[in-house]
């Protein structure tokens, strides 16, 4: 993620697999669906996003786990 979604709980930096993209229902920014995981490779949820609010994983970055709020 390239900025955080506090309504889907999303911070900057989180990682996720996109699943497919969607167009918008009403014209607007075309959507993203993405995977969520936990560290033990268990998918916790599913998201649709703005694209403009991912970005591609590149080798240079180290992955962090964070806790999910309850």
């Amino acid at each position: 993620m390239v900025e955080s979604i506090e309504a889907e709980s999303l911070r900057r930096g989180d990682m996720a697999v996109v699943v497919d993209f969607v167009p918008h229902p009403t014209g607007g920014e075309e959507g993203a669906v993405l995977e969520l995981f936990n560290v033990l490779g268990e998918s916790i949820r599913t998201v649709i996003v703005p694209v403009s609010t991912i970005a591609p994983v590149t080798a240079n970055l180290i992955p962090t786990a964070r806790q999910l709020a309850a």
